[in-house]
């Protein structure tokens, strides 16, 4: 049993030494860190999926390098390590396709999607060595998460921009007309309203009602407040531009 063990072909060959260890670690960690701001953010596709996707890939990719090499013969047999990196790059675009949702007239799951593509990247670069273009992505991606957002909103409530609410409000008291005249007001468009389905909100007092809505216009981040301080309206919420 100690020989199986110790037989080079099991565990000492070609792609089983310290560096490969390292690149997989370095995947781990690195996706793990993307996992955990999408899981304090409440987002779908958090700590262990990307975490997943990312180890796997990287290991997809060293198999590709280095799994092959018995097989290998000089002038016989050519092994091309890119053909199963491509697939894993096809394979990771079936899986955003099926976190993309179309629902109440909006696109829902493109970030998350998105995320989980470059957990894949990440993976696959570590995989192959490429550690410091790893490392350099996600730091990237702190950027884009954390970053943009309030350069977003900034520039929204100077230049204009949208902005999605969900109202809960008083039935039967023309308080809808009320918000879309406060809207008209302002100069706010709106581009979308859709009403709750039956018995939602969950928690809404009785009487209540909920509608989303997708308003457009300058100095727009006020709308929430403006909106708030309706007569019968009993809650604003406003939405993530991808709330999965």
């Amino acid at each position: 049993m100690q020989q199986w063990l110790a037989d080079p072909p099991f565990f000492g060959g070609p792609g089983q030494g310290t560096r490969q260890i390292v690149e997989l670690f370095v995947a781990f960690g690195l996706t793990a860190l993307i996992g955990l701001e999408r899981e304090v953010q409440g987002k779908s596709a958090g700590l262990r999926t990307q975490t997943i996707v990312g180890t796997a890939s990287a290991l997809i990719l060293l198999v590709s390098k280095y799994g092959f090499l018995d097989v290998v013969t000089s002038d016989l047999v050519v092994v091309d390590p890119s053909r199963v990196a491509a697939q894993i790059v096809s394979g990771i675009g079936f899986l955003g396709a099926g976190i993309i949702i179309f629902r109440r007239g909006s696109v829902h799951g493109l970030t998350t999607a998105a995320a989980v593509w470059e957990s894949a990247a990440i993976g696959m670069a570590a995989g192959a060595g490429l550690l410091l273009l790893a490392c350099t992505v996600t730091a990237m991606h702190f950027i884009i998460i954390l970053g943009f957002m309030p350069v977003a909103r900034r520039l929204a409530s100077r230049l204009g921009g949208a902005v999605r609410l969900h109202i809960t409000y008083e039935d039967g008291r023309g308080v809808l007309r009320q918000i879309l005249e406060a809207s008209s007001r302002r100069n706010w468009q709106l581009t979308e309203l859709a009403a709750d389905p039956a018995g939602e909100p969950l928690g809404a007092p009785d009487g209540h009602v909920g509608v989303q809505v997708t308003l457009v216009g300058s100095g727009i981040l006020r709308a929430p407040m403006v909106l708030a301080d309706i007569d019968g309206v009993s809650g604003v919420r406003q939405l993530d531009d991808d709330p999965d």
